[in-house]
């Protein structure tokens, strides 16, 4: 139970940090661009294509990032778990895990299933979401241990 508390947390935090990452890359075009192409697994590569805030594209992509995140936290709580739950278990499984969804987001899962930031950003900018989410996941863990 408390794996899922935990991945619950560290994939809000990680969440919001991957969403706030790929709205400051947004490459010219609309902030909210590249967290409507998220919803392109419902509704298509015409995600990719929208600009404006929407409950449809918007609150698709914030949603569908946002259950991607806890699904990744929860990967990352089981590792760190595994690593002993010490503090460089913490901090070495935010990169592992966040190189495993990348692995599996963008050579893995057919095209349909990918995060579907690629519709609207580059790679250096993937990478810098991908760097969000390393270095976001282990938050939750580092700031229980200040408590």
């Amino acid at each position: 139970m408390r794996l899922i508390v935990d991945a619950l947390i560290s994939g809000t935090i990680a969440g919001i940090a991957t969403t706030a990452a790929a709205a400051a890359r947004h490459e010219g075009s609309p902030a909210l661009a590249p967290v409507n192409a998220v919803s392109h697994v419902l509704w298509g590569d015409e995600a990719g294509h929208q600009d404006r805030a929407s409950a449809r594209y918007t609150g698709t992509g914030l949603a569908t990032n946002h259950a991607a995140c806890v699904f990744w936290a929860a990967v990352y709580e089981a590792v760190r778990r595994k690593a002993g739950g010490g503090m460089l278990g913490a901090l070495a499984a935010g990169p592992a895990v966040s190189a495993l969804a990348y692995a599996v987001d963008y050579h893995l899962m057919p095209h349909r299933l990918t995060p579907g930031y690629e519709l609207r950003l580059s790679g250096r900018d993937l990478s810098a979401i991908f760097a969000a989410l390393a270095l976001s996941l282990p938050l939750r863990a580092l700031l229980a241990r200040q408590h």
